[in-house]
């Protein structure tokens, strides 16, 4: 073979290395299917309708990269799978592979990017607490001795339980498997607070009964970046989660999706997230 055989073979060589899936693109190209986690009960981000179907912010940030994927493996029929996830699931589910892509309202921290990756930050929240507007809770040290409701496996779990201890509240926890059995337990009255993200308790004081009984109050007890999660070590993938969000940031289109899930809430975008959002619209 002459040298120039050689130097053209090389390069074909790689231009076809260069072209070979990896990670979760293979995977999904192999199976034909691309498989979300959802929440059930996570509101805005990812909750069930009436007739059972997963809606919210989250899951139309997800569907802006079905679409991305389709067309990044040519794919227009992909099949797309759900599967329900909550707080103690959820992270164990995409480590293993039984879920693609999270598709909730998961805060990111270094210690779960031991397990997971997460995309750009899709939205910043605190920990607060939802209480009935009787009750007379205005601040976490109004907690003392009184019991709360917080999802097992959270950021927010941790914060109140650290919190309890160095303030000697002696807060009572009460752990619940998801958001809409913590409020379930706070309008049956066995506990005093739920304690959550702000903005989703926003969303289950909107969906009670009668959602003036109730208040999101105090200051927030915490810093909650939340992304989007997929497998550790798939930098393909992550470039086309990433690439999405970017799109989506550098035209302005997230600012019109937070805006149909968030100002119902009467939490419009605010100047911290606009700033993020300015921040990630990374360039092509």
């Amino acid at each position: 073979m002459s040298r120039i055989a050689i130097v053209l073979f090389l390069l074909v060589s790689g231009a076809v290395s260069a072209q070979e899936l990896t990670g979760t693109l293979k995977k999904v190209k192999e199976s034909g299917t691309l498989t979300l986690g959802i929440r059930e009960t996570s509101i805005p981000f990812s909750y069930l309708d009436e007739k059972q179907n997963a809606i919210g912010y989250s899951i139309d940030l997800c569907a802006k990269i079905v679409e991305a994927v389709k067309a990044e493996l040519k794919m227009p029929n992909l099949t797309v799978r759900q599967i329900p996830v909550v707080s103690q699931t959820r992270v164990p589910l995409v480590a293993n592979g039984t879920v693609d892509l999270e598709c909730g309202s998961t805060t990111n921290t270094l210690t779960r990017q031991k397990q997971v990756e997460f995309s750009h930050v899709t939205f910043i929240g605190g920990t607060r607490l939802l209480v009935k507007v009787k009750s007379g809770v205005k601040e976490v040290e109004d907690l003392k001795g009184r019991p709360i409701s917080v999802s097992q496996g959270t950021t927010n779990e941790r914060v109140i339980k650290g919190l309890s201890d160095k303030l000697d509240l002696g807060i009572k926890v009460l752990n619940v498997k998801d958001h809409g059995e913590g409020f379930l337990v706070l309008e049956s009255g066995r506990v005093d607070a739920n304690v959550s993200d702000d903005i989703q308790l926003m969303g289950l004081r909107s969906r009670a009964r009668n959602p003036k009984d109730y208040a999101v109050v105090g200051r927030h007890l915490s810093y909650e970046p939340f992304g989007l999660m997929f497998r550790r070590n798939d930098a393909d993938f992550k470039l086309v989660v990433n690439r999405t969000l970017s799109g989506l940031m550098r035209s302005g289109e997230i600012e019109a999706i937070y805006a149909k899930w968030f100002d119902p809430l009467g939490a419009p975008l605010s100047d911290t997230m606009r700033t993020a959002f300015s921040i990630q619209a990374l360039p092509e």
